[in-house]
């Protein structure tokens, strides 16, 4: 049952508009190989692309001077059609936050997220167009889900972001990309395997891919219970992030509508096996919402339900929540999210509260995309 349930998760990410062009990204090494060998361009050339892409960021093939000037437009037209536009960036925290909003090849907006830190700089990307979960509280299920995106309009956003910090496009100067989260617009166990396909791109070695840790990159879901007993196969390290919102199911309901297929017992029993499987500790994500969810009785529950596996498996992120315009679901008082986190260490439960970039701009993910879209139809 659980696997066609799956299924039927997979298939809401359907494309009604067509799929994305083909892009070197989205290619295998012998589907590269094979591509330049059609194009009567020897074999080896397949490496010296993922070079360009991977290593140096660079898709314009007019620029590449290690290839012949006869072969440059038609490298360009066929490996690198432009499948990211920018559209607006909003920038926040001194220029350490920038929220950029891209248009796809079909018209579709999606949203990127690059925050840099003292040690580390991280990427939240997107991996659906909208979002089919339809958490009440959370801009992007509002937007609905239009698509999926493909592997190579994954791939781009961590492209430009690595080239940004390489280049010094932000503030601090030049750095290098360390972290990615599939925390942005969609749930990425509804798109599994253009995800997993970037997620081996983004940490695989250069010229291969990114060459960012496996471990340094982390894939969110709201507990889709089968695609996290099939990312527990995979044997990559990567950490898994369980957006829980609420430990009890008459709550959880509510916030998070899976939750009627995949109950809170299937969600922690699948997040425990894949701490086993892995090694990994597992993030708990909550966001606390004022009268919602944030009060001592929650704290409590979480606690007891997540020391019922005995072991120091989970750490806890609270979420300040970051409110939609008009929305009756809002941020928690300070003093309530420091009484949350208190519980929870009293209860022997590591827990950080979560630090929140871009308050000052539109920084929960689809506000941005939302916004334009509203404007677009006045």
């Amino acid at each position: 049952m659980s696997d066609d349930v799956f299924r039927e998760v997979l298939s809401r990410g359907h494309n009604p508009r067509g799929k994305a062009p083909r892009h070197f990204a989205d290619m295998t090494d012998d589907e590269a190989s094979e591509t330049v060998a059609g194009l009567d361009i020897p074999r080896f050339r397949a490496k010296q692309l993922a070079s360009h892409y991977y290593s140096h960021g660079d898709v314009k093939a007019e620029d590449f001077t290690d290839f012949p000037k006869d072969l440059r437009q038609r490298i360009g037209d066929v490996f690198f059609p432009q499948l990211i536009t920018e559209v607006t960036r909003q920038i926040a925290d001194e220029g350490m936050t920038v929220k950029t909003l891209w248009r796809l090849f079909d018209g579709s907006r999606i949203e990127s997220v690059l925050m840099r830190y003292p040690r580390r700089a991280t990427l939240c990307i997107s991996s659906q167009v909208g979002c089919g979960m339809a958490c009440p509280f959370c801009a992007t299920g509002h937007l609905g889900l239009t698509r999926n995106m493909s592997t190579g309009e994954i791939l781009e956003q961590v492209r430009v972001a690595a080239r940004t910090m390489r280049d010094g496009g932000m503030a601090g100067g030049p750095g290098r990309l360390s972290n990615v989260v599939f925390m942005g617009m969609g749930e990425p166990m509804a798109n599994y395997r253009s995800v997993l396909a970037a997620v081996r791109r983004i940490c695989a070695p250069a010229p291969d891919g990114f060459g960012i840790s496996a471990r340094n990159i982390t894939i969110s879901t709201v507990g889709v219970v089968p695609g996290i007993r099939k990312l527990a196969g995979e044997g990559l390290p990567v950490r898994l992030a369980v957006s829980l919102h609420a430990a009890g199911d008459e709550l959880r309901d509510e916030l998070v509508p899976m939750n009627r297929k995949f109950d809170t017992t299937k969600v922690l029993d699948a997040a425990h096996d894949y701490y086993k499987a892995s090694g990994r500790r597992v993030s708990i994500e909550y966001a606390l919402m004022r009268g919602i969810n944030d009060q001592p009785e929650h704290a409590t529950l979480l606690a007891k339900r997540l020391n019922h596996y005995g072991d120091d498996w989970a750490h806890v992120n609270p979420i300040p929540l970051n409110p939609i315009e008009g929305s009756r679901w809002t941020a928690s008082k300070p003093e309530d999210e420091r009484r949350f986190l208190d519980i929870l260490h009293r209860s022997g439960i590591t827990a950080t509260l979560r630090d929140t970039r871009g308050s000052d701009i539109d920084g929960a993910c689809g506000q941005l995309a939302a916004k334009v879209e509203d404007s677009s139809t006045e």
